[in-house]
């Protein structure tokens, strides 16, 4: 009778779980559905490089492993529970058969295992409670729901070895060094009974099964629903460059509006990225805005957008995202956006708020009573201009984030209100401008990312719903999309003048297109290399380089436009496909089979997105990966020493876009006298210069100086050459030295490798 009961117990108990499960997973489904649909191509899933790349993400675990003490915890606790399911189904037919079990091989060493593992696991929890409350790391969430997923993980482990101990007192088994640890909690407890040892097992073992259902149907209504989604995302990750945006069909009639004005504008694929997010924090930790006291962090951005998702998706299907339903009839939790600053958030009571910033050296970000204006509190010395210490960091995520948490929370109110949570705006209510409007577009935050998360092209489909459809953006930026619709370049400088450069070249002369048609490369100068006094410079050596070395090159001349980036990078989709084409026209019109450029962001448009609109058959290369072919050729030959100790700044455009880390280096490390010493932050880590996305033509208005914070972390190796590959890299690392008011060259690669070819720079 009592093994009826049990087993029906056990079914009736299992089952629904497994219901509430199901449908929490399916109402979520349902919302995504709600997107945008999206195509994939299944075949380019299936090669060789695209399997090995899912199999190490999902099972190396190689994002995780950036930092490496929580990879090796994270890995503990996956392959743990892995090997531990098989220990439950064990457990499971112990207490449902009083005593049977697994017909295993070796069972003593398959319960040796599971006991091993249960102890390495709680050692991982404890390191991860360590983290998050010893280390106190900020981008680590604190409060009751990570507390919970601790609590939860350590009592099935303990529950597990508390079952197992009874059971030997119940079956009176002898210690064995199969049973390490339940073998020494028996002798501990072996005062007991034989009869309360067995109630004791049952005790324990439901409550091992009722705590391993509730986490079953807590997974899909938290971040632990990564364990589903996290894997879908990464096989349907992006397979082409990320260096190249999705396009926009402006010829679609049929269209209402362009980019995202509401959370439906997204497709389904970045709607699944909400439902993947493990909010670790990773993405924030290395984000420029984030770093520098902006509003932006990219974790907040994708669990922002998951919560109104998850409202409006509640409020239009008419499915509760949480189960059981009847749990929270009265206390739905319904995101929202504050509306005036509380000593205590709602949802985010004190003792779950990150550590207080104080003053960090960056500029705090505060919310004004009564109003949702960011107001920057005053830079300190130590910060912007003064000496890094340790009250004065370079970088400081905590005011971003305690900004995020005062501004956002969760309201527990009735289901009604999933209507008014539903209402808000897309842009204003859940996402700000200024949010918008901080990001460098430098992808370190997707590539830090361990679920495959796309934070960038989110923000760019918000631009272009501010841009197209409400004319809205920030005044310096509309004058530069202005100015480049004018006249082809940011500053609005007379198109007449672009060819200028060359003839400050003294004894030599840089063809065009007209006096050299035959020509093998076409150098793509660019906006800031033909107008922009410091990257003139820059033109000048390459063309000398160049000529140095018998290449057949020439320019466009006047004839040359902008590439687009900058535009698109804004926003503005419809100035970017016509510069595009129009480029495109000219390519063709000249006969080019081959472009470099000594710009990044003009090499990654003309490499990765102008193919889409009709460019074939056109080799794009880089100014570095030209010039480390001619020097290992011989065709540039090193005479002369260049004695600098140098760090060398990876532009975001060039690496992470492009994987181009190495020539610039292999050009540096060849030359005589040269010390090459690398950032703490470099290669797939460099932190951004400030200028991408567009934000090299607007102003900072909080926070600390992206470039300043760059500079200082270049200056932690003691350089007496700061040097890059990106005319916009040299630039803001320029300044920034200036601004630091310190006696430290930055030079490009061209402008080193001249002083090495030729012992003098061109002036």
């Amino acid at each position: 009778m009592w093994q009826i009961l049990q087993w029906t117990l056990f079914l009736l108990v299992t089952g629904y779980a497994i219901f509430l499960f199901c449908k929490a997973v399916y109402h979520r489904y349902l919302y995504m559905k709600l997107g945008r649909p999206v195509e994939f191509r299944a075949r380019s899933r299936l090669s060789w490089s695209s399997l090995s790349e899912f199999f190490g993400q999902v099972f190396g675990q190689r994002k995780l492993l950036k930092d490496w003490r929580s990879g090796i915890m994270h890995i503990v606790i996956f392959y743990g529970f892995i090997i531990l399911q098989f220990g439950a189904i064990d457990l499971i037919i112990k207490g449902l058969t009083q005593g049977g079990h697994l017909p295993l091989p070796a069972y003593d060493l398959f319960g040796l295992s599971q006991e091993i593992t249960v102890l390495l696991i709680l050692i991982a929890v404890g390191y991860a409670a360590y983290r998050r409350y010893g280390e106190r790391i900020p981008r680590l969430k604190k409060g009751w729901k990570p507390s919970l997923v601790l609590m939860l993980i350590s009592s099935i482990m303990l529950t597990v070895l508390l079952s197992l101990s009874f059971e030997r007192i119940w079956f009176q088994l002898d210690p064995t060094v199969y049973a390490p640890i339940s073998s020494l909690l028996s002798l501990a407890l072996n005062h007991l009974s034989t009869a309360t040892a067995e109630v004791l097992f049952y005790l324990f073992w439901w409550l091992h099964l009722l705590i391993l259902l509730f986490f079953l149907v807590y997974i899909p209504q938290s971040k632990h629903f990564h364990l589903i989604t996290a894997p879908i995302n990464i096989w349907l990750r992006r397979t082409e460059s990320p260096g190249r945006l999705s396009s926009l069909d402006l010829e679609d009639e049929e269209a209402e509006s362009f980019g995202a004005g509401a959370i439906t504008d997204f497709s389904r694929k970045q709607m699944l990225d909400f439902y993947a997010c493990v909010e670790c924090g990773r993405c924030t930790n290395m984000c420029p805005a984030s770093n520098t006291g902006k509003a932006l962090s990219p974790m907040h951005l994708i669990t922002k957008l998951r919560d109104h998702l998850t409202d409006v998706g509640a409020q239009q299907t008419g499915k509760s995202p949480w189960q059981p339903t009847y749990a929270f009839a009265s206390a739905q939790g319904v995101t929202h956006r504050l509306n005036e600053r509380k000593d205590s958030p709602v949802g985010w009571p004190d003792s779950e708020l990150p550590l207080d910033s104080g003053d960090a050296g960056v500029a705090m970000l505060q919310m004004s009573a009564g109003t949702e204006e960011l107001t920057a509190k005053p830079v300190s010395q130590g910060s912007q201009g003064g000496a890094v210490t340790a009250e004065h960091p370079i970088t400081d995520i905590r005011p971003t984030l305690d900004w995020q948490y005062a501004a956002w929370g969760t309201q527990e109110q009735g289901q009604a209100d999933y209507t008014a949570a539903a209402e808000l705006e897309l842009i204003g209510d859940v996402m700000t401008e200024a949010e918008i409007w901080a990001c460098t577009t430098c992808r370190n935050c997707e590539d830090q990312c361990p679920v495959g998360n796309e934070h960038v092209d989110k923000i760019i489909d918000l631009r272009r719903h501010l841009v197209l459809m409400q004319g809205s953006i920030p005044q310096e930026g509309q004058r530069a999309l202005q100015n480049i619709e004018r006249q082809g370049n940011p500053w609005g400088i007379s198109r007449n003048e672009r060819v200028q450069w060359t003839a400050e070249i003294e004894g030599l002369s840089v063809p065009t297109v007209h006096d050299n048609p035959d020509f093998e490369y076409l150098f793509f100068v660019g906006s800031m290399g033909s107008y922009d006094l410091r990257s003139r410079k820059i033109s000048r050596s390459f063309a000398r380089l160049m000529l140095e070395a018998g290449i057949n090159f020439a320019i466009l001349g006047n004839e040359e436009k902008n590439s687009g980036d900058t535009p698109r990078r804004m926003g503005n989709e419809f100035l970017f496909q016509q510069l595009c084409q129009e480029n495109i026209a000219l390519f063709q019109q000249y006969g080019v089979r081959k472009i470099v450029t000594a710009d990044p962001h003009a090499f990654n448009t003309f490499k990765n997105e102008y193919p889409e609109f009709g460019l074939a058959d056109v080799e794009v290369i880089h100014h570095t990966q030209l010039l480390e072919r001619l020097v290992k050729e011989g065709k540039l030959v090193l005479r002369h020493e260049v004695r600098e100790r140098m760090t060398y700044h990876d532009s975001c455009y060039l690496g992470r876009y492009n994987g181009i880390y190495d020539a610039p280096r292999e050009i540096l490390r060849r030359i005589p006298g040269m010390e090459l010493a690398e950032m703490e932050r470099s290669r797939e880590d460099a932190m951004c210069c400030g200028a991408g996305g567009g934000l090299m033509w607007m102003e900072e208005t909080s926070g600390k100086r992206i470039n300043v914070a760059r500079t200082e972390q270049a200056l932690e190796v003691s350089p007496t050459m700061i040097g890059s590959g990106c005319p916009y890299c040299l630039t803001m690392l320029e300044d920034g030295v200036k601004m630091k008011e310190l006696e430290v060259k930055t030079k490009d690669v061209a402008e080193v490798l001249e002083l090495s070819v030729f012992g003098t720079a061109m002036t």
